[in-house]
């Protein structure tokens, strides 16, 4: 018997997780919707598995209700969380994913009465997407009296997997957001760029509608939130300025070019290799302000971001199976904004030299 389930094990991430698993001494039951996908890997790491699909709510019931956990790792999860996060509350499983889209964040919330009556924890983001941002947004918030605004960036030196990179093309499509005044608010994308100072070295970001919207929202009760991610000076220059002429937003709604997109993700993305995985870093800032004029910056630096997110999910799996959080949470409330630095590589600075 096992006491987790990761679904999507085949994709690029849950791949990852699976081995890491296996490493810490975990037999977690792998699942997805195809056993011809699912059986090598299951043989090579000597693992249960199990064939389901998302659509057939009967068989995800009955395949979730064996297990304490389902660690959901199938994206986009704007279309493949909400099926998941049900059959858990009906099962009364603990929910965790790996997304870092806003609307699956503020879905997952809006079951924290149904979550707390199941006696189960639902948490959103247990990867790279968003436990070392929600972390640092925590942690520079408790150092401001009546913080008002929070900005967050990062900067991720690796390449994007297929799921990555059509869950991103989904959250774009939406335009983009940012907080004020506690409402999320629309917003262009390709504007608002500007430079930040890194552990490592400046860049210039662009704000994204990332989750941190939602999850660090619910941690700290900043009412202002803008998140932000680097990108080459180049590539924002020209965002800005198509942005000025078109909405970049619509475009990639166009049923044509997101199917178009979608199939060349399919052929020619494949995540980072193992190169890329050993020797890449991941860079988060935040900074938190009040109106009397007093902040507080931090900066974190982080191991790559998919091994980031191997690492991390199974010991959150670990601590929820050992104490789990009830309602709906955040990673950051549901353990402590000193839980990023517990996953290796993971370093946090209060000053740049």
């Amino acid at each position: 018997m096992s006491d987790w389930m990761i679904y999507g094990a085949t994709g690029y991430t849950g791949v990852l997780v699976a081995e890491e698993a296996v490493r810490r001494g975990h037999r977690p039951i792998l699942a997805g919707r195809s056993a011809e996908k699912l059986r090598p890997l299951a043989e090579r790491l000597d693992l249960p598995y199990v064939a389901f699909r998302l659509e057939d709510q009967a068989a995800v019931l009955q395949n979730i209700s064996v297990v304490k956990v389902v660690y959901h790792a199938a994206g986009p999860f704007v279309q493949t969380s909400a099926p998941m996060l049900n059959a858990c509350l009906a099962a009364k499983v603990h929910y965790l994913d790996i997304t870092g889209e806003y609307p699956v964040f503020e879905n997952t919330f809006a079951h924290d009465a149904e979550a707390k009556a199941a006696g189960i924890g639902l948490i959103s983001g247990v990867g790279f997407d968003v436990i070392p941002t929600d972390c640092l947004a925590s942690y520079v918030a408790a150092q401001v009296p009546n913080a008002d605004s929070l900005e967050i960036a990062f900067a991720a030196i690796s390449k994007a997997s297929a799921g990555t990179t059509k869950s991103a093309l989904a959250l774009m499509g939406g335009g983009g957001r940012i907080r004020r005044d506690g409402v999320l608010q629309s917003v262009r994308l390709g504007q608002g760029a500007r430079r930040i100072r890194f552990s490592d070295q400046e860049r210039t970001v662009l704000p994204i509608p990332w989750g941190d919207l939602s999850t660090a929202y619910r941690t700290t009760g900043i009412p202002n939130i803008t998140t932000y991610m680097a990108f080459p000076t180049a590539l924002t220059r020209m965002m800005g300025l198509g942005s000025s002429v078109m909405d970049v937003s619509a475009v990639l709604r166009n049923k044509t070019i997101n199917g178009m997109l979608r199939g060349l993700t399919e052929r020619f993305v494949d995540g980072p290799n193992e190169v890329l995985r050993r020797d890449g870093k991941s860079y988060i800032w935040a900074r938190a302000a009040n109106t009397k004029g007093e902040s507080a910056q931090a900066w974190l630096e982080t191991s790559e971001g998919y091994v980031f997110t191997a690492a991390a999910g199974v010991r959150v799996v670990e601590r929820v199976l050992s104490s789990p959080p009830i309602g709906a949470t955040t990673p950051a409330l549901a353990f402590g904004a000193d839980f990023v630095l517990e996953i290796p590589g993971t370093t946090r600075f209060d000053n740049l030299a």
